[in-house]
């Protein structure tokens, strides 16, 4: 499976949009309609068991700041490219107090342990990553056995989708590519994740959630037993 983008654009040309757009970000006309709806959505699937979330893309740190709202145990870590959108992330109060802070970093590789989180969160900005397969299998590898993959990015499976993602924010935004629902369970399954659920939002500008769970090996029997044995000596 190769889903990577046979086009002129690069991961420099994201970085360079992004930061273009971090001074304004947040006053966007998009927030209300778009970036919100989709939000309220990921925070409806997210629940108190994740405590240990990454948002890729995060942008200007607004979505890590609802998931501490509402979930105020859950550590948020905000990952993104550009430095202008974590510049504004930044200035979110209350936010490295409570262990959850900003990094920025390339989502192909992540700059975390293998089997670090709960869940990992990317909301309307897949659709710049020029090499999607690299980027889901560093979030399959970031998570740990049974952490949840949530992606939500335009949903471009209808004619009216089709004629916004496809036409209209490829020429807003240059050649970005907006996956399927039938693509992205592809991925999800090539790259390791089962069961895949998906959930749509219609309207003027719909939206699509693909939830995968990570399927990793069970450790050994062997290394089972390891692990009760040093439990048992520390207890002594």
């Amino acid at each position: 499976m190769n889903l990577e983008l046979q086009t002129r654009y690069r991961t420099a040309d994201a970085r360079q949009q992004f930061d273009h757009w971090s001074g304004t970000y947040d006053w966007n006309p998009l927030q209300p309609l778009f970036f919100g709806p989709s939000h309220r959505m990921l925070l409806e699937a997210l629940n108190a068991d994740d405590r240990q979330i990454l948002d890729i893309g995060c942008g200007t740190g607004l979505f890590a700041a609802r998931v501490r709202e509402r979930f105020p145990g859950t550590q948020v870590c905000g990952l993104d490219l550009s430095a202008g959108m974590l510049r504004q992330a930044g200035a979110r109060r209350g936010m490295s107090e409570s262990g959850s802070g900003w990094i920025q970093a390339d989502s192909e590789r992540l700059p975390f342990a293998s089997n670090t989180f709960d869940a990992i969160t990317c909301s309307h900005s897949f659709h710049h990553y020029p090499h999607a397969e690299r980027v889901v299998k560093e979030m399959h590898r970031v998570l740990r056995p049974g952490g949840r993959l949530l992606i939500i990015d335009g949903d471009r499976d209808r004619l009216w989708g089709r004629l916004i993602f496809d036409v209209f924010i490829v020429w807003i935004e240059g050649p970005v590519r907006h996956l399927s629902g039938e693509a992205f369970q592809t991925l999800y399954r090539s790259t390791g994740f089962n069961p895949i659920a998906q959930r749509r939002r219609g309207g003027l500008l719909p939206f699509l959630m693909t939830v995968g769970q990570a399927v990793k090996p069970a450790r050994t029997k062997r290394r089972q037993l390891q692990l009760i044995e040093e439990s048992l000596i520390l207890g002594h």
